[in-house]
């Protein structure tokens, strides 16, 4: 009996490597040059990154990313992930992420896939599973409450990925196939290691869904002097509730959350529109620019001139 649970298992990891490699071949196809590519199928991008990449910042939206080649480092507050070919990341709100590529190469480049879930559609199918999903979480993500974690990719689930990726090589079926394999990838995670994460957030009374809409009015207003009180009520929850809570699920305090998006708009601010480093303090609500320009340094690393000056030279443009 061992014997041939060994064999189904070597086969079983067989038939992952081909279909991988077959999925490979097609992304390389379809993203010949380095970036984030946007595709004509509603909330699909592919990446290509043909070098090691040290450190992006981007706000992720609520998705699911998949890495298909190359290795890649998540820093989510005071927490790292590390996922690797044939292993997915849920994101269930949104969430300032630093990230880094860490193998990539012109012969073997880093290749992943990202598929923007609107919350809806996962309510709607939760709705419709009923008891059917499971209630428990696997071993992959011990944080049960954060609100990004990682499991890895099985059969079915890089089959369904391959076929939604392979839609883009025949456009005339995508507006009739593309929502159906959509649903079936967002099955597939449900019924799998983070389904049961998915879930606290799609229920409406939960505390994670609160917690989701205070990081809505978070990132609509954060130029904007926002205290705990107003955030607590917005929540229908109590200031301690709702930070601990928050903390759970970001892996930082609200003021934490509302710095990073800043931040991260006032380097946008300066890279893209060639604002001065006072200029965008004060768009992003800074009232002194030297405050400012501390908190900046502490994030990435460089006062803002030099940063922004190190990222024009560099130009990779691809995000965390």
């Amino acid at each position: 009996m061992r014997t041939e649970h060994r064999v189904k298992a070597v086969s079983n990891g067989r038939d992952l490597e081909l279909t991988r490699q077959k999925l490979v071949q097609t992304l390389l196809e379809q993203v010949p040059e380095q970036g984030l590519t946007d595709t004509v199928l509603e909330g699909l991008a592919l990446v290509r990154c043909n070098e090691p990449v040290t450190c992006t910042f981007s706000v992720y939206t609520p998705s699911l990313k998949f890495i298909i080649q190359g290795n890649k480092i998540l820093e989510l507050g005071d927490r790292k992930i590390a996922y690797t070919p044939l292993s997915y990341v849920a994101t269930s709100v949104h969430l300032p992420i630093l990230g880094r590529v860490e193998r990539a190469s012109a012969d073997t480049p880093f290749l992943g896939i990202k598929l923007v879930i609107d919350p809806q559609e996962v309510a709607d199918l939760v709705l419709e599973l009923g008891d059917k999903a499971p209630m428990a979480g696997g071993q992959d993500c011990p944080e049960v409450s954060c609100g990004l974690c990682m499991t890895q990719m099985d059969q079915g689930m890089l089959e369904a990925v391959s076929r939604l990726v392979q839609l883009l090589e025949t456009p005339a079926d995508a507006p009739i196939l593309a929502p159906l394999v959509r649903r079936e990838i967002i099955y597939r995670a449900l019924m799998g290691e983070i389904g049961a994460r998915m879930r606290k957030f799609a229920m409406t009374d939960s505390q994670a869904n609160r917690v989701s809409r205070v990081i809505e009015m978070l990132k609509g207003r954060f130029c904007e002097p926002l205290r705990i009180s107003e955030l607590a009520e917005r929540a229908n929850m109590s200031e301690s509730s709702l930070y601990h809570s928050f903390k759970q699920i970001t892996r930082m305090s609200p003021l934490q959350f509302q710095k990073k998006l800043r931040l991260h708009e006032a380097r946008r601010l300066m890279l893209t529109e060639g604002l001065e480093a006072a200029s965008a303090s004060y768009r992003v609500g800074y009232e002194s620019p030297s405050h400012f320009s501390r908190e900046y340094s502490r994030m990435f690393g460089l006062p803002p001139r030099a940063d922004v000056s190190k990222l024009r030279g560099e130009q990779r443009g691809v995000p965390a």
